[in-house]
């Protein structure tokens, strides 16, 4: 996208998609309008239509940016020259970390995706299936070396990974008694516990 900015420096992509994020989780995609949206950046309808096409993009690009980061993240842990039992680790901590620090978008993207496009919505789950086989690769690996119970196939051990990921956003709150870290330890050791041989 390109760079444009304000007075504040703010690219109004950036400025369009906090307000659209802002927007979405207060009062759910659905009954917020575009109007509502460019009214929150302080922009026309015309710079919102010259970075997106449309609402519906808002929203795919409201996750898809999350999806981005975790994925590059995930692949760094997963080339690292690090034992794979650490490389899981780092990826299982790190993807609830990244959730955490972006939950508006996580809650907004559970409760909204039905809303996308059948374009969009099958490019984010193309985008969601290869960070999970990235992350499953992991898991594969570990087994095939031993490291790893092979009791469980890798794909049911995702599964209750990430199952635990999307329900972030129905319990966890800044204020409470765990630091985004915290939870991610927690999270990330029961995963290596149940993969014990």
């Amino acid at each position: 996208m390109p760079r444009m900015t304000d007075g504040d420096g703010t690219p109004v992509p950036q400025r369009l998609l906090d307000a659209a994020t802002r927007l979405f989780a207060e009062r759910g995609y659905d009954r917020t309008s575009v109007q509502e949206i460019v009214e929150a950046a302080g922009v026309t309808k015309g710079a919102l239509y010259h970075y997106f096409g449309s609402k519906d993009d808002l929203l795919h690009e409201v996750y898809a940016r999350v999806l981005r980061i975790q994925q590059e993240r995930l692949d760094t842990f997963a080339n690292a020259d690090e034992p794979v039992e650490k490389r899981l680790r780092s990826a299982a901590a790190d993807v609830v970390v990244t959730t955490i620090e972006n939950l508006d978008d996580a809650m907004i993207f559970f409760r909204s995706m039905h809303h996308l496009s059948p374009e969009k919505n099958k490019q984010v789950r193309a985008e969601r299936r290869r960070y999970h086989e990235g992350f499953r690769a992991l898991i594969e690996e570990g087994q095939r070396e031993g490291v790893f119970s092979t009791a469980t196939p890798a794909d049911l051990v995702v599964d209750y990974h990430f199952g635990s990921v999307h329900h972030l956003s129905t319990w966890y709150r800044p204020d409470g008694p765990l630091t985004p870290q915290q939870v991610a330890d927690h999270l990330a050791d029961l995963l290596l516990r149940a993969l014990r041989p």
